[in-house]
Order: C-alpha cells, then structure tokens, then sequence
C-alpha cells in the first residue's frame, strides 16, 4: 500500500476509505476492460475524438451499445447519472453502498453519479488508472480552490517529456493527482510524492492504489516535505500560471508574483539532485520588454553545478493568456466578475511590462563545474517524445565540456552524420524568378532540428567518416578547396564553431 506521511487525521481516514476499495475496484476495471485500446474499440475514432474535444453526444451513443464498458464510460467519463442496477453489475464486486461512503460514486435521486473522474491512461507501460476531481469538460461546473486536476494537456506533455532511463530514486513535487508519480514507477525503484494539497495527496494515494503501487506522499509546500533528501530524478508540473500574487486554484496558482513559481521549482531544485542527478519539469517565464527571457531564466540558476536545458515550446499573447486561463477554471469571460478578473490580472501585465509569456520545458543535469545553459525556441510541431532527446542532449554537452577547453581535441576527431540528417536545398523568389538558394541540414527525428549551412558546411559533411579523416585534416582540404592556401585561425575558429552547434543538436556526432 502506498505510504502516507503528514497526513491530517480526517484525510488519512478519507484515503483509506478510497484506497480500501482499490482492489475490488481494480477487478472490477480490469474485467470490464476499462483501458485506453478497448475505450477506441468501443466507441469507434470519431466518438473517441469527440471525448477528447468535450463533445458529449457522439460518445454517449457510442457507449450504448458497448455493454458494461458502456456503463462506466458513461458514468467515470461523461458524469451520466445511471440506474443503480446498472452501476452495480459494471462495477461488481465493488459494493455500491462503500463507493458511495470512499466518496467514488454519489446518490442523484434514484441515480448513481461519479463523484470522482476516473480514467484509463497508457503511459507506454499498460493501462494505468488515474483518480481526480470531475471537472467541467463534459458538465458546465465551477471549480473549487482545492480542485485536484486530472490528465490535462500540461500533464501530458510532461509525460512525453520526460527522461525514462533507469533511476533509483524520483521526486514527484507538486503530485496533484499523481499521475507523474505511477509514470515514474516505471523507471524508478522509489517515488515519493509531495503537495501542499491534502485532497491531491487523498487521490493520489487512491490512484497508487489502484494500480497496485507502492508510492510514498508526504504533506507540504514546495520542498519543503523532502528538506535535506536528494534524489537521481526529480520532475515537477508546479502551478505555473503567470499572474498577480494570489490564490485562486492550488493546482495552478503558487501566490507568487509573475513567474515566481517557476523561479522557486527551478533555483530549488539544483540542491534536490544527486550527483549526475537530472530533473525535468514544466515552467513559465515572463517575455518583460526590453528584457532577454533568456537571462531572465539564466538568472534563476546557481553559478555552479548544473547543465541546463530550456526549450520554450509557446509564447503567450498576455490577452489571449488570461482568457485562456479563465476558461480553465470554469469561468465565463462574458460575466462580470470574470471580466473584474481578467481586469486586474492584466493591470499586473502591464504594470511588469509584459508583452508575452513563454511556456516550456527546463531540464537539468547535476555536473561538476560551471554552470552550462542553451536556452532554445523549439516551437515548431514536432511528433517524437522529448523525454527520448534528453539523455542523449546531455551525454553531447558532456562531451563539448571535455573538449572545451581544447580545440586540439574536437580538431583530431572524426566525426559522422546522422543517419537522420539530411542536407535540403531550396530556392527562394526574387526578382528575377527562383534563383536565391538556403541549404539547410534537417534532422528528421527527435526535435526536427534545422540548420542553415552554407556550401563549405555541406562540403565539411560530405567528407565525414567515422574511418574517415580527422577534423583537421577536413579543415585543411576545404580552405585550400576554397583558397588554394593553408587554413588560417580564423577559418579554423568558424568551422570549430559550426561543428560544436551540430554536435550539440545531434546532426553529427565525434568517433
């Protein structure tokens, strides 16, 4: 059973209610086959999109025909209420009396209702079921201040981008629902979960349970509940919402000014890492103008031990941003009080001078020395999971660290292409048809990286063999190639300083 640590009396109680009934409700889930391959199967591609844009129609008529299965996505995913009879043979042998006092399921006149959103997740390792509070996709609802929020697109995101090789121990910080702690269980030999949430720490508890996993939860704010730990992984979708100092929803709002929660998670966390520790979670920053946001974040990092990772995925006009926000928490934008909101909430924009708010991903790797940070927009779409990039990101700054202080090092490598680089040339309009051309090296895998090259770039490549010629050599055939004459420093530096931006993206690679 998942261990509970700071729990008040009542909660510890609440979580044990729920979590008792994890093992008959897991029989019961598994027997219907509740999971996410037989959800598609049930209800065909077009009711299973339409669950997804909180369309509730198509998918209710899908479910009538589906039997049991029909049942429980009707009463777990669109909040039907259903006859008694029915809730009971679909969740057999859970006793519909002990949902009912867990506080899973709630009387509506003859009806049984869900009291709990519950939904099946792959997560690449098999159905995982995860426990939350109903929110208002499918019924118009108004959210409390200590709504615990389910699977959301943030949450998801942080899924596919997060590191998954083999650790022993992992942080959870900010568990919510603890949907990025059963993911870690699957990397991870322990996993403990923090929030200052005592409700988020009750259906976390209940969602260990109910996949049979052993998670640890302990009660408080920020890092407070783990002081003095450190851990080989810590992850963290914190509330990142950017605003005025208030709280409104723990599950986005830190009541910190602007983008202070995000600089709290990421200048706390360095000390939270084993050696050789990395971390990775989601975060907010300002775009102030006039300012870099890129120093911005840099200034929220020790001065030594941390390789860091930016990747800023959107940026956020500050209009567009609140009444996005407001959305989320059930509110109306037309209504007055949510007008009253969005008034002050960008009174505060413009007071900071805030033009934009950018969103994305920070990872980091415990090293020993200086502090290293590239900080990157990578806005375009782009299919495979970051989580795969990271390691890989990291093992390339590792070995640029090496020879950094060395040019003799890089210049008698060898080095190869990626097999998924590819060297596309385009023409461009002007005013004498399509004559002006833009090489460019496309990766066409992980990031999609591109990088503009011009010819001596592409030739550089062309003559790259892990068997081949060392870097220097390479370098003394292009300049007399290009010059007739020997290279001179500043030919050298420039091609040195091409080669170690490729490298860092993964398009060539040192043999």
């Amino acid at each position: 059973m998942p261990t509970n640590r700071s729990l008040d009396q009542r909660s510890t109680t609440a979580s044990s209610l729920l979590a008792d009934l994890a093992p008959d409700l897991r029989t019961a889930l598994t027997r219907v086959g509740y999971g996410s391959d037989n959800l598609v199967a049930a209800l065909g591609d077009a009711a299973h999109a339409a669950l997804w844009r909180s369309e509730p129609v198509p998918v209710r008529r899908a479910a009538r025909d589906a039997g049991e299965l029909g049942t429980l996505i009707r009463l777990l995913l669109l909040g039907d209420p259903m006859p008694e009879r029915e809730v009971a043979a679909a969740l057999a042998p859970v006793d519909t009396e002990r949902a009912i006092a867990a506080g899973l399921l709630e009387r509506d006149g003859d009806e049984i209702r869900a009291a709990l959103d519950l939904r099946p997740l792959d997560l690449g390792e098999g159905t995982r079921w995860v426990l939350s509070d109903l929110d208002d996709s499918m019924r118009r609802r108004t959210l409390d201040a200590d709504h615990v929020l389910g699977v959301g697109q943030a949450s998801l995101s942080l899924l596919r981008a997060t590191p998954t090789r083999p650790v022993g121990t992992v942080l959870d910080l900010g568990t919510g629902c603890g949907v990025q702690a059963i993911h870690a269980k699957s990397y991870g030999r322990t996993v403990t979960g923090t929030d200052v949430n005592a409700r988020a720490l009750w259906l976390a508890a209940a969602t260990a349970a109910l996949n049979d996993l052993d998670i640890e939860l302990c009660e408080g704010s920020w890092f407070e509940p783990v002081a003095g730990r450190r851990f080989d992984q810590v992850v963290a979708n914190p509330p990142f919402v950017v605003g005025p100092a208030r709280v409104e929803h723990t599950y986005r709002d830190s009541g910190l000014a602007l983008d202070g929660a995000s600089e709290l998670v990421i200048s706390g966390i360095p000390d939270m890492l084993n050696p050789g520790g990395t971390a990775a979670l989601l975060a907010s920053w300002v775009h102030i103008n006039g300012q870099d946001w890129r120093s911005r974040v840099a200034s929220w990092l020790p001065d030594h031990g941390i390789d860091a990772w930016i990747v800023q995925r959107d940026i956020a006009d500050p209009a567009l941003y609140v009444g996005t926000w407001l959305r989320d928490a059930g509110l109306d934008p037309r209504e007055p009080a949510a007008q009253a909101r969005a008034e002050r909430w960008l009174e505060a924009f413009a007071a900071a001078e805030v033009d934009g708010i950018g969103f994305g991903v920070v990872y980091m790797r415990d090293i020993d020395g200086p502090t290293e940070m590239l900080a990157e927009d990578l806005t375009h779409p782009f299919e495979d999971p970051l989580g795969q990039e990271t390691h890989r990101y990291f093992e390339r700054s590792a070995w640029l660290r090496a020879v950094a202080t060395d040019p003799g090092l890089v210049l008698s490598s060898r080095f190869e292409v990626d097999p998924a680089t590819a060297l596309e040339r385009v023409s461009l309009p002007s005013t004498e048809g399509w004559q002006q051309r833009v090489a460019r090296l496309h990766r066409g895998d992980g990031p999609l990286w591109q990088h503009e090259v011009d010819d001596t770039t592409a030739a550089l490549l062309a003559g790259m063999r892990p068997d081949g010629l060392p870097l220097s050599e390479l370098v003394e055939l292009l300049s007399f190639s290009d010059t007739g004459d020997a290279a001179t420093p500043e030919f050298e530096s420039a091609v040195l300083g091409v080669v170690v931006s490729l490298v860092r993206h993964g398009l060539i690679h040192p043999r």
